[in-house]
Parts: C-alpha cells; structure tokens; sequence
C-alpha cells in the first residue's frame, strides 16, 4: 500500500533537488567565460548554493534510501545490480 506522506516527501525532495540544480545552472554563464580567477561575489554564491544543492541531493538519497529498505532492499544489493530501485 503506498504512504500518501512517503509520496509527497519524495516528490517535494525531488522538485528541492531539481531547484538548487537550477539554481546553480543559472551560475553558469558566470562561470563559463571565465579566463582569470573568478570574484569573491562569484565563489560565495558558488558556496552557498552548492551547499544547497548538497543538502537537497542528501535528503532526496535518504528517502529513497529509507523507501528501498522498507521494500526490503538494501542499498548495497541495489546497487551491486545496477537496479533502479523499481520492482521488475
């Protein structure tokens, strides 16, 4: 039976996942002509918002995480399968 609160923190750790990553694409044309080493406006937005994405990435692999062992998977065989994580 699936937990209607599992879901929707699945998909609310998904979308904070997917908008730090934009928010540090929207980085990149700051960063990609750089030829010199980049202002320290430039590396503390960098900072801040890989640290960001870093704790919304984190959270996201925990649930998932949590959610394949409630299915009685454990991460380690997940992975030594190259399994998605879905049931087959």
């Amino acid at each position: 039976m699936t937990d209607p609160t599992e879901l929707a923190a699945l998909k609310a750790s998904l979308r904070g996942a997917r908008a730090t990553a934009a928010t540090l694409d929207d980085l990149a044309p700051r960063v990609d002509p750089l030829t010199d080493d980049p202002d320290e406006a430039l590396l503390e937005d960098l900072r801040r918002l890989s640290a960001a994405h870093a704790l919304a990435a984190q959270a996201l692999r925990g649930l998932v995480e949590t959610m394949l062992r409630r299915r009685g998977k454990t991460v380690e065989s997940v992975a030594s399968t190259g399994g998605s994580g879905e049931d087959e």
